[in-house]
């Protein structure tokens, strides 16, 4: 979860001023509920895949295909905006970077092949990447918050509202915007098959990690813009290092800037592993085509890595002429559209399997229930938050997975009981207490 997101969104975020503290609060506790949803359906179908999983036992082939297609244009849209922020940071070392967008845009490319073969060479080399990447990232956003909670003025953050929207829909918006940086949490659900005891672990890793990331993101925030003016904040491509130049000159920016170029290398080589294992887990079902299951000798799904990142590569030559902080709104709108759109079917999944006729108090039965309904209806609400801009470009994304659909599934069908091979289980069933 920790990774490009909050080194850029104070600057995406300034416009609201203190407005935005009410979108990390709003996201950050239905991000709780969502959490909480998908640890109840990884204890019940602790199955690699995560959402695309659920959304498979609960509704079928044609909806788990949507889920899984639309997941895995969040993930390569994702890769994209993570990308573009390494982007930005860089620039404080080369300022050429900032000055000519097709020189930015070339350093974005070859972050994004430089981790694309790491991940080729396997798993074992690039959880040796986050493991390190992971244990340094969280220095600067510290320091950063102690020193603006400390020395800043915090009472000098002003509340906004931009486009003079309606309270409910303002708060939408800014919601959709912070929810960017929880995306990511539901990862720890899809590579259940390789986790110690996945039914305890996995819904243990999802709380935690959620209410942490909040306490995070929320000082971080804060901290920012404590130091840095709103006006000046908005056209930041790097507000970290700018606030850590106020405080310490430019030795501090350069500090803080290499703290968020190393976060962001872990998020984005942590996306694209996902954006390998996602696919492949669909292929492993004949819902993806089948060359995308294959692995190389060092164990990695080569194909389903190089495709992603193609995708990933055009999205950034499309985009980077808006400018770096409008293209990194447009790609984190989107790639968090289309993972909004696999929670909110994680929750209605979690309602289809749910065995109505299991005897006992009701409140045993109700509490899950409640925090499903939550999860699916902020999902709803944040989407609302996306606009019409983004919604549309989702929904053609969507569609323009169809005919992928379609001639996978008619070109070469594949037997049910060999569409479930991959699960740890059977896969779970409306009333079918015995599955996992």
């Amino acid at each position: 979860m920790i990774g490009s997101g909050i080194f850029l969104l104070p600057a995406v975020l300034a416009p609201y001023g203190s407005t935005s503290l009410w979108g990390w609060l709003v996201a950050g506790s239905g991000t709780l509920f969502i959490s909480l949803t998908l640890g109840a359906l990884a204890r019940r179908i602790p199955r690699i895949g995560g959402p695309y999983a659920y959304a498979h036992a609960a509704f079928g082939d044609l909806p788990a295909f949507l889920i899984a297609w639309g997941y895995w244009v969040s993930l390569w849209a994702g890769v994209a905006a993570i990308a573009v922020a390494f982007s930005g940071y860089l620039s404080i070392f080369v300022p050429l970077l900032k000055e000519n967008s097709n020189v930015g845009a070339i350093a974005a490319l070859a972050a994004v092949w430089l981790f694309t073969g790491i991940n080729a060479a396997g798993v074992g080399t690039a959880g040796t990447v986050q493991l390190v990447t992971t244990v340094l990232k969280l220095l600067p956003l510290f320091l950063i918050a102690a020193a603006g909670l400390y020395l800043g003025d915090v009472s000098a953050i002003p509340a906004t509202n931009p486009d003079a929207q309606p309270l409910p829909l303002l708060v939408a918006t800014v919601a959709m915007l912070t929810m960017w940086a929880y995306v990511g949490m539901e990862a720890g659900t899809i590579p259940a098959d390789d986790i110690v005891s996945p039914e305890k672990t996995i819904p243990r890793a999802l709380v935690i990690g959620t209410l942490t990331a909040t306490a995070v993101y929320v000082l971080a925030t804060v901290g920012v813009m404590a130091l840095v003016p709103a006006t000046e904040l908005a056209q930041s491509s790097s507000p970290f290092a700018d606030a850590a130049a106020r405080l310490f000159g430019g030795l501090g920016a350069k500090l803080v800037g290499v703290g968020a170029i190393v976060s962001i290398l872990g998020a984005l080589n942590s996306n694209i592993l996902l954006s390998g294992q996602m696919p492949r887990a669909a292929a492993l079902d004949g819902l993806f085509p089948r060359r995308l299951q294959g692995l190389n000798a060092a164990g990695a799904p080569v194909s389903a890595l190089v495709v992603s990142s193609c995708l990933t590569s055009a999205l950034i030559v499309m985009n980077y002429s808006r400018g770096l902080v409008a293209a990194f709104t447009l790609m984190i709108l989107l790639s968090t559209l289309t993972t909004l759109v696999p929670y909110a079917t994680s929750a209605a999944a979690y309602l289809a399997l749910q065995n109505w006729r299991t005897p006992g108090p009701e409140l045993v039965r109700r509490g899950p229930v409640v925090l499903a309904v939550v999860a699916f209806l902020f999902s709803l609400f944040a989407i609302i938050g996306s606009g019409l801009e983004v919604v549309g470009y989702g929904t053609i994304l969507l569609i323009a997975g169809l005919p992928v659909y379609f001639y996978v599934t008619r070109r070469s069908p594949m037997p049910r009981a060999e569409c479930t091979r991959n699960a740890r289980g059977p896969v779970a069933t409306p009333g079918d207490e015995s599955a996992p």
